[in-house]
């Protein structure tokens, strides 16, 4: 069976889940195999809360994506978000035993991995430590130490921690619904490896990741990840305050939201009206748009303050923090219309609407570049890059008479594809089972 690197991306949020294949094509783009997309039923504000349907809503997704690309997926990069993850910048150090030898790669190993032992509040579990600069026998403001000569090797780290019952309850969805867990991702950085270019890394970004049940933020500056956090507030709070103060059904309040509603209520006339069928032969409903859209601005101005007062907690006012490139807005609720024009206004940020084509080959399907579809198409970009940082086997078997033998080229290198700073507490299990499998030879 002819290998090819394909990797699975598997978005699980609280609207939709997405299942999504792809491989880099010759051009060293993004090709989309397959995709599959199903309601998600069992997840409140990107945490899970009904294992059951979360597990039926993964299976229906992936058996979608796996019959549009007549392909059989076997492990996935998951997402995770919710308001259980926060961040924490640490400093840590490690003295060299041979200072005369130059600094490598395991030296580095070494210094995340005594991040990742610090002491966290109790259920709490690190799901990343990024390093963001170096130090080397004091000397400051060292992107990458490899091969530098030192004695003591002092990084500043950006650390995500969330809730290990959390994670634990994801990993667990994943493997009831038949599939094995390639890593785990937090899905603002996702988002920002499918929108974001390096130049506005460098220059300074913050990527505003609307959902359906939180808000993600990810800063950069000087190409580094700088500070994470997630809101939880999403589209799904507009459309409850749309059904609440219409007095209508959710579906219709959705609806409305999608088709009629807008951020900015001095667009719409007073004599704009949209009429709403009543339930079982009442009356219809007449609802002015200019009411709808000041529904929907009261909360999406609340969400915007509350995503704005983290980045200026960052410190984005301070000319060194300056944030040049503005903001990208992107997730599905980035789809409602004037919201750029308003986060401009409010924020005082030049602000895009931020697409995954940056990485996309030409090809691609429309509906595939929307925002409601950046965190799959950045999981499975991360995925990519592991896999070729690591020369990895592909998390997919092209459907063939010789896929009985797939589980053997699947499974063992699956340990050595996690990047370092993914390393997980399930982790340990993984590298005994791939111990018994060496020893099993």
């Amino acid at each position: 069976m002819e290998q090819q690197t394909i990797a699975v991306g598997l978005d699980i949020g609280t609207t939709k889940i997405v299942a999504m294949i792809g491989r880099t094509n010759e051009y060293g783009k993004m090709e989309i195999l397959g995709i599959g997309k199903s309601k998600s039923l069992g997840v409140h504000r990107g945490v899970v809360n009904n294992i059951t349907q979360t597990i039926q809503s993964i299976q229906q997704a992936v058996q979608e994506a796996e019959s549009s690309s007549g392909m059989k997926i076997a492990d996935v990069v998951v997402g995770i978000a919710g308001q259980h993850i926060r961040s924490l910048q640490h400093s840590d150090y490690i003295t060299r035993p041979n200072s005369d030898e130059v600094i490598g790669e395991d030296d580095i190993d070494t210094l995340c991995n005594q991040v990742h032992k610090l002491v966290m509040l109790p259920g709490e579990e690190i799901i990343h430590v990024l390093p963001q600069d170096f130090k080397v026998d004091g000397q400051a403001e060292i992107k990458e130490p490899i091969g530098m000569y030192g004695g003591r090797l002092e990084a500043n780290f950006h650390v995500v921690v969330g809730q290990v019952s959390s994670i634990r309850n994801i990993g667990r969805c994943v493997k009831s619904a038949g599939l094995a867990l390639g890593g785990i991702t937090l899905e603002p950085l996702a988002s920002a490896n499918a929108v974001l270019s390096m130049e506005e890394k460098e220059a300074g970004v913050a990527l505003i990741d609307i959902g359906g049940g939180t808000t993600d933020l990810a800063i950069f500056k000087d190409g580094i990840i700088r500070h994470t956090a997630v809101i939880p507030f999403g589209g799904n709070v507009i459309t409850e305050d749309i059904k609440e103060g219409c007095s209508i059904i959710e579906k219709q309040a959705e609806l409305l939201k999608i088709r009629f509603g807008s951020a900015w209520p001095g667009e719409n006339k007073d004599n704009e009206i949209v009429s709403i069928p009543g339930l079982r032969g009442r009356e219809p409903k007449e609802i002015t748009l200019k009411n709808l859209s000041k529904i929907i601005h009261a909360r999406v101005v609340e969400i915007i303050e509350q995503v704005y007062l983290e980045i200026k907690n960052y410190g984005h006012e301070e000319q060194k923090k300056k944030l040049i490139a503005g903001i990208v807005l992107t997730g599905g609720g980035s789809q409602l219309k004037h919201l750029k024009q308003l986060v401009e206004y409010i924020t005082g940020m030049d602000t895009r609407i931020g697409y995954p084509n940056e990485h996309l080959a030409g090809d691609s399907d429309s509906e595939t570049t929307s925002p409601l579809y950046a965190t799959a198409v950045g999981l499975v970009l991360n995925s990519l890059e592991t896999q070729s940082r690591n020369e990895g086997q592909s998390s997919v078997e092209v459907a063939s008479e010789e896929t009985e033998e797939a589980p053997e080229h699947i499974e063992e290198p699956q340990n050595d594809q996690m990047p370092k700073e993914r390393k997980r507490f399930f982790d340990k299990w993984a590298e005994k089972f791939k111990d018994f499998l060496d020893n099993a030879e």
